[in-house]
């Protein structure tokens, strides 16, 4: 494990694996390093790149600095693209998706994305996403993963099976940092998109529900250079052997 220094001093905790363009993995809402689903991905694809996998603030071994906002996880994908020394690839999954908008937005160094259902409503200043922020601040512990799990849409007998199980407990334990991700939802929405020239792949799964496919279709007709495809799956999931080969085409590309 290495870690980078954001702006704000927050220590940003990484691996990286393999060789050849660098591409930086961002994990979901409630996941970190020692919690991901994208350690199978991440296998796959350092057989074509370098694999950057890291802790988003207040996860894992990085640390935080409050107050959040969304320009400081840009300032965290900027210091790894420092330690990178070159220009870099995005995936992210899920809210995971929405830190490498926000990044490519900002004008970070940052060649292609390539994107998982990410949870975008195109209207500007939601009042439903400000209600959802506002409930998951009065809530803590398993009481907010809860609400998050819930609210999002998980399934009733998905949701039934992670409690208790390790990941549940890894979620509890990071559970104040959904808040950041209600926040960096908010911030999301179709000025943001359009805002995003970098030429990106917005994908989902088959098994997926009409609010998650449908906005994966939104994002990628508001995004300049986007394009949509599905892919076969759970829901809200790929598997890894499906996934990695799609993607690294895509990043491979001019």
């Amino acid at each position: 494990m290495d870690t980078a220094a954001s702006r704000d001093g927050t220590r940003i905790a990484y691996e990286r694996d393999g060789s050849g363009p660098p591409v930086i993995l961002i994990d979901a809402a409630g996941h970190f390093r020692a919690n991901s689903s994208l350690g199978d991905l991440a296998e796959l694809l350092a057989v074509h790149f370098t694999v950057y996998r890291y802790d988003r603030r207040g996860r894992g071994d990085s640390t935080d600095n409050p107050p959040y906002t969304p320009a400081r996880e840009v300032e965290d994908v900027a210091a790894l693209i420092v330690e990178a020394g070159e220009p870099v690839s995005l995936y992210g999954y899920s809210s995971g998706a929405l830190v490498a908008l926000h990044a490519a937005a900002a004008g970070l160094d940052i060649r292609r994305l390539a994107l998982l259902e990410p949870p975008i409503d195109p209207a500007e200043n939601s009042p439903v996403q400000r209600a959802f922020t506002t409930r998951l601040r009065e809530l803590s512990g398993e009481d907010a993963v809860t609400f998050f799990l819930t609210e999002i849409g998980v399934p009733t007998d998905v949701l039934a099976g992670m409690r208790g199980s390790p990941h549940w407990a890894a979620m509890v334990s990071v559970a104040h940092t959904l808040t950041y991700d209600s926040l960096l939802a908010e911030a999301t929405d179709a000025g943001l998109l359009a805002r995003v020239t970098t030429p990106t792949l917005v994908l989902d799964s088959s098994g997926s529900d009409d609010d998650l496919t449908g906005m994966a279709a939104t994002a990628a007709r508001s995004l300049p250079n986007g394009v949509h495809r599905s892919l076969p799956g759970e829901w809200h999931g790929v598997p890894a052997g499906t996934l990695a080969p799609v993607v690294a085409d895509f990043l491979r590309r001019g």
